[in-house]
């Protein structure tokens, strides 16, 4: 059978130190020791040649093809491997026929998807009843939640596997690696320090491909001496790392994930991780005025009537975004979350919302009362709209016993305050009035 090979390559010389030092057996491989160290599920999985459907999910860089093109190395069947950015339904349809045409003859098929969540809902459904009936075995990976990016049906006959961000010193023994290895930099004369290979491995975040790179151009950019040797200068590895590029996507999990971090932090009275958060999201490009939505509905949601200032603040931030803009308004930012992690807290306005949703949702078709409905017309005037309704206005105590809720939810209570900052004040004032309607009962 023809494959789709995943390395037909160019010469070794003019490829990338991260595509020449590529791990070929697990052996070489570094890091993922939950998934591959000696007696794990997929170490025995691969080198019993019983790979099953699986998923691997993981940020960039953690070996998520390597490890496709080991089992691609081990396996006894045939290989196929796939683009998500470069293949559509057409070519998927065709190459699952190939592999219908081999499960006949009794060979199986190991298909790799890279990029799957990049796959739309129809590319996916394509290969499901493939899979159902076990034509092929599909093997994808993902740097997104499969949970929200994989179709359910395809996810649940796939294990999904986690890979982590490597460790600095998992990075540093592979920097160590490809400074000895003859297809890296072994054979040269490289004076590069212990604590240059340390900054390299921190500047890359768990990224093994971003670590070689930077190693790679510190090396090519060093200085040459008499005898062809190299020397990687502070002033080129400075140059290297100036910027790193911060992991996120704003339409993926980990944008979800840091908004819920700043949320929680707030939430947690914790001014110091929320600001954190704030950096975090804003340094890698976050729409502020994004982030200032978020603030001001975490000032009702969670602060509320506790502290009614909180809202000004975070309506204030959110016209200071609107007005001037990142990077002027990261401080405005600043003060609304700070402000909101050390204001009291309540979350008796999401509590009375939802309460109430909950009974509107079964209760839509519940009519108004006629005292509480407007009769702009004679014929509703006939019918009683606005009969025995009572104008606060008109009692001295600007306040009646008229019931304004359905017959059916009339003595329900939404909104429970709470004895947190100025909630308190609220909470005796409505006691008040609650007891001063029950007295005219």
């Amino acid at each position: 059978m023809e494959q789709l090979s995943l390395f037909d390559a160019a010469p070794a010389a003019s490829q990338p130190l991260a595509a020449r030092l590529r791990p070929e057996s697990l052996e070489e491989f570094v890091g993922q020791q939950h998934l591959i160290g000696p007696g794990k599920v997929l170490r025995r999985l691969i080198e019993s040649d019983q790979v099953a459907s699986m998923i691997f999910w993981g940020p960039p860089g953690v070996g998520k093809t390597t490890l496709a093109r080991i089992i691609a190395r081990r396996t006894k069947a045939a290989f196929i491997d796939f683009s998500a950015v470069t293949s559509g339904i057409k070519e998927i349809r065709s190459v699952m026929q190939q592999a219908d045409d081999n499960r006949r003859f009794g060979e199986r098929t190991i298909v790799f998807v890279d990029e799957i969540h990049r796959f739309n809902k129809a590319q996916q459904d394509a290969f499901l009843p493939f899979v159902e009936k076990g034509s092929i075995i599909l093997i994808g990976a993902t740097t997104e939640n499969p949970s929200f990016e994989v179709n359910a049906a395809l996810l649940s006959r796939c294990k999904v596997f986690v890979l982590h961000a490597l460790g600095v010193e998992d990075v540093v023994k592979l920097l160590r690696h490809a400074l000895d290895d003859p297809r890296g930099f072994g054979g040269q004369a490289i004076e590069m320090p212990e604590d240059m290979l340390t900054r390299i491995a921190v500047f890359s975040n768990g990224d093994a491909r971003t670590a070689l790179s930077t190693l790679e151009m510190a090396v090519l950019n060093g200085e040459l001496d008499a005898d062809g040797g190299v020397k990687a200068t502070e002033e080129t590895l400075a140059q290297c790392v100036s910027k790193k590029s911060l992991l996120y996507d704003k339409s993926g999990e980990e944008h979800y994930n840091l908004i819920s971090a700043l949320h929680k932090s707030m939430r947690n009275s914790d001014p110091d991780a929320a600001v954190y958060w704030l950096a975090r999201m804003l340094e890698a490009g976050e729409d502020p005025i994004y982030i200032a939505r978020r603030v001001t509905r975490f000032a009702s949601e969670d602060v509320g009537l506790a502290d009614p200032r909180a809202l000004d603040q975070a309506v204030a931030a959110f016209q200071a975004c609107r007005l001037i803009g990142m990077p002027e308004c990261s401080v405005h930012l600043t003060q609304a979350v700070v402000y909101m992690a050390l204001a009291p807290k309540s979350n008796a306005m999401e509590v009375a919302y939802m309460t109430a949703k909950a009974d509107a949702e079964k209760a839509l078709a519940d009519p108004v009362p006629l005292h509480l409905r407007n009769a702009v017309t004679g014929l509703m005037k006939d019918l009683d709209y606005g009969k025995g309704y009572r104008y606060a206005h008109d009692y001295e105590e600007k306040l009646t016993d008229m019931q304004c809720l359905p017959d059916a939810l009339a003595d329900k209570r939404y909104y429970l305050p709470t004895n947190q900052g100025e909630e308190v004040a609220f909470g005796q004032k409505l006691d008040a009035i609650r007891a001063w309607k029950g007295e005219k009962h």
